[in-house]
């Protein structure tokens, strides 16, 4: 954990950023080198930790090496991954194994890395509630630190003139699981917390994984290699129509790009709702590696004869769901398009069902009567990932991987964390500390000509919010 520098207690911040995931800690590193901005960044759990429970053996982010904290806005920061093994004396071996995707575990560590050597950035701080001070034309934002154990130590208050939120996402469970994740006699999970009951699941006698994603691929692949041959007791399952590879031609990446998001933003919000549920294939496919793994397991499996006990079926959802003999669990499916019914016993459940957006409704209460929302009652965000405020309002809230239904499949995506975060420094700042490609797609997803699109930097010297 880093301290901020000494800084007087009623002075207003420049920025004060909630949450420290890889978002945000995109945005402080950023930060970092701009002498002459004031942020700090608080976040509630004691350090950095991304995706504990899914940091499995041999598992590796879906983006490249240089989808980092800072290169694809500034190559030469301190902060960089390549810079990161160097500090570990491993360029050399990274040379030589050439791998342009890093497992998920290393990605982690090279983020603990930077979160613990850069300033202005507190664990251990639960923040409480964000505040316009009309009196003050400024944000406050109230804390609580916490002590070791996570209990509440003591109360404190920001004020500053601008505020970003990246309070990341949470797991998703599905009503009819709910009751079953929350009792502690029956086992099943969220994937989220998959590493941590590891040892149970590998001793269970069956295993159902809920999931046609990346997740839920990872997790089947695991339990799969670590159970005996011919006694596999697995099943797999998953809402989507096949277990289908992730979209990751060359063309097809270019949906997570600026052009494409700049793009997205302009449509109408009801077009932005339904391209957006068409796209699953872009960001909850599973990646060809992994589907290639789990063949290749599968099929050594019967070089003596016979066929794995393992059972994959997608097109499939969980009606409903109960305990049978206190310790087992039952549940119930429906086939999407055979329209058939039947129900599955199983001795423990792995949801990789996803994540959702937090919400953003308690921390923004104080926030609401000047909250510019859209037909759905969500928060309107603009261009340059600002929240839309009422004018009476003179500070900028800007959120991070919160504005999937106005920004697109990108809002997630790691690839497009340093160029939204020197995106929100030029806007906060006035000025182009990080000068921003105009063109960065072959594909001109629009009628308009390339040649016709504003520059990055001539838009973010437009201040004035944007409406949807």
């Amino acid at each position: 954990m880093t301290n901020p520098p000494h800084h007087e207690p009623e002075a207003p911040r420049d920025l004060v950023g909630v949450g420290i995931g890889p978002f945000n800690l995109s945005l402080a590193a950023l930060a970092h080198p701009l002498a002459e901005l004031d942020a700090v960044f608080y976040e509630q759990r004691p350090g950095f930790d991304w995706h504990p429970g899914l940091l499995i053996d041999g598992a590796t982010i879906q983006v490249p090496f240089l989808a980092d904290l800072v290169t694809l806005a500034d190559p030469a920061s301190p902060w960089s991954f390549l810079n990161y093994l160097k500090s570990r004396d491993r360029l050399f071996p990274f040379y030589f194994a050439e791998r342009f995707h890093i497992r998920r575990a290393e990605y982690d560590s090279y983020c603990r890395w930077v979160a613990g050597s850069l300033p202005g950035l507190c664990f251990s701080h639960q923040v409480d509630a964000v505040r316009w001070n009309s009196e003050r034309d400024l944000f406050e934002v109230d804390f609580t630190r916490l002590d070791a154990e996570g209990e509440a130590e003591s109360l404190g208050r920001t004020y500053t003139r601008n505020v970003v939120l990246g309070v990341g996402t949470v797991p998703y469970v599905p009503e009819p699981l709910k009751p079953l994740v929350e009792s502690p006699i029956v086992p099943v999970i969220h994937a989220a917390d998959y590493l941590e009951h590891r040892a149970a699941f590998l001793a269970a006698e069956h295993v159902t994984v809920v999931g046609s994603g990346q997740s839920g691929a990872e997790v089947f692949l695991d339990l799969l290699r670590n159970r005996p041959a011919g006694r596999e007791k697995l099943h797999w399952i998953g809402r989507s129509e096949a277990f289908a590879p992730m979209e990751y031609s060359k063309l097809g990446l270019e949906h997570f790009t600026p052009d494409y998001t700049r793009y997205f933003h302009a449509l109408a919000e009801p077009v932005r709702d339904r391209v957006v549920s068409a796209q699953w294939q872009l960001h909850r496919g599973i990646d060809a590696d992994t589907v290639a793994a789990i063949h290749d397991e599968l099929y050594r499996r019967t070089l003596h004869g016979g066929w794995p006990e393992a059972v994959l079926t997608p097109g499939v959802q969980v009606r409903t769901a109960g305990r049978v003999a206190t310790t087992k669990v039952e549940l119930h499916l429906e086939h999407v398009q055979q329209g058939s019914r039947s129900r599955l016993t199983t001795d423990a459940v792995v949801l990789a069902t996803g994540y959702r957006e937090r919400p953003l409704g308690r921390l923004l209460a104080g926030l609401d009567p000047y909250l510019r929302r859209d037909s759905g009652e969500r928060p309107r965000v603009d261009e340059r990932f600002r929240l839309v405020l009422d004018p009476s309002v003179t500070g900028t809230a800007y959120v991070q991987n919160a504005e999937l239904h106005t920004h697109g499949v990108g809002a997630p995506d790691l690839g497009l964390a340093a160029w939204r975060s020197a995106t929100i420094l030029n806007s906060l700042t006035g000025k182009d500390p990080y000068p921003l490609p105009a063109r960065t797609a072959f594909t001109s997803f629009g009628l308009e000509r390339p040649e016709e699109r504003v520059p990055a930097q001539q838009q973010a010297r437009q201040l004035t919010p944007l409406v949807d």
